[in-house]
């Protein structure tokens, strides 16, 4: 009597090569916070440990990968001893950007206060976006400029 075959299964699971990428890059809780942590500006090391709770060589090595996959900028404020103050670059403040979504999404799913604005007509959530006064209009892509971008 011949075998049977199982029937075919759901297709296999391939998640998107680039979402692979920016999971392996920060994926890490500490770095997700880190850079939420600089959103609204430069913060010293201290300032930045003591508000987030993070241990001293775990900030260190997270401020280290940041700087080497381009998101934040060390700058230095003092020689003797050497400290620094951190800074978010343009691809760093893309990324807070996306932070800002998902925690106005995390925010609808607690049931809490979203502080997102809305279009008082038909509802709507509204976006944030790069716009030039002098030009009049939306700037995006390549054509904005970073004040911090290294």
């Amino acid at each position: 009597m011949p075998r049977r075959r199982p029937p075919p299964g759901p297709p296999a699971v391939r998640p998107d090569p680039m979402l692979v990428r920016a999971v392996e890059r920060v994926g890490d809780r500490w770095v997700l916070l880190i850079v939420a942590g600089l959103m609204d500006g430069p913060r010293r090391f201290g300032d930045l440990g003591d508000g987030l709770g993070v241990a001293p060589n775990i900030l260190t090595a997270r401020l280290r990968q940041l700087e080497e996959d381009g998101l934040v900028v060390a700058r230095p404020y003092s020689e003797r001893p050497v400290r620094h103050e951190y800074a978010l670059t343009g691809a760093g403040r893309e990324l807070a950007a996306t932070l800002a979504h998902l925690s106005e999404w995390g925010a609808r799913r607690r049931g809490g206060p979203t502080g997102a604005a809305f279009h008082s007509r038909c509802g709507a959530t509204l976006e944030v976006r790069a716009w030039c006064p002098t030009c009049d209009r939306t700037v995006e892509g390549e054509e904005a400029a970073e004040a911090y971008d290294v």
